[in-house]
């Protein structure tokens, strides 16, 4: 009987990993790369506009933006991924995301579009060294001939080397 036990559990795991709903992405570039965040972390997508430099803040944090009243810290992706540095441009685009109650803005080379992932269609991302910690990377998926690196945005931003959890920046 035990046997019996042991031989359902893999097939309860993929009963479950069927039927698990699929997630829509919201997918954006940075430089060759596309990566993919939860649509539902997206508050709106703004074109980039200059913020005003915050003193001693880290590089990636490019200043802070009035939006609508709320102080909206910018974090430069390509920036805190170590990413060669690129001119904007009139592609350059603010993802405003809402995590965890709080608003956060991240500056990404362009916006592409969005679209529905099935569970199947995501596989785990392989261990390995990369501009972005593995730990923020919650799969990679696979859409026709294209591969999205899919982030944890929400645990991204609210990570200590961000240094935004908990700052004045968010309140």
């Amino acid at each position: 009987m035990e046997h019996d036990t042991l031989a359902a559990a893999p097939r309860a795991a993929q009963a479950q990993t069927a039927s698990a709903p699929a997630k829509e992405y919201l997918t954006f570039r940075l430089g060759r790369e596309e990566y993919g965040i939860d649509i539902l972390r997206v508050q709106e997508i703004r074109g980039y506009e200059e913020p005003t430099r915050i003193a001693n803040a880290p590089p990636f944090i490019k200043g802070v933006v009035n939006l609508r009243g709320v102080i909206v810290p910018i974090v430069d992706l390509r920036m805190r991924f170590g990413c060669e540095q690129v001119e904007y441009n009139g592609f350059t685009v603010s993802i405003i995301l809402n995590v965890k109650g709080r608003v956060v803005g991240t500056v990404v080379d362009a916006v592409s579009d969005v679209i529905e992932l099935p569970a199947e269609a995501v596989k785990p991302a392989p261990e390995m060294s990369s501009a972005v910690d593995a730990k923020f990377i919650t799969g990679l998926g696979q859409v026709g001939e294209r591969m999205l690196i899919l982030l944890d945005i929400e645990s991204l931003i609210l990570s200590p080397s961000l240094g935004l959890a908990g700052s004045e920046l968010l309140a």
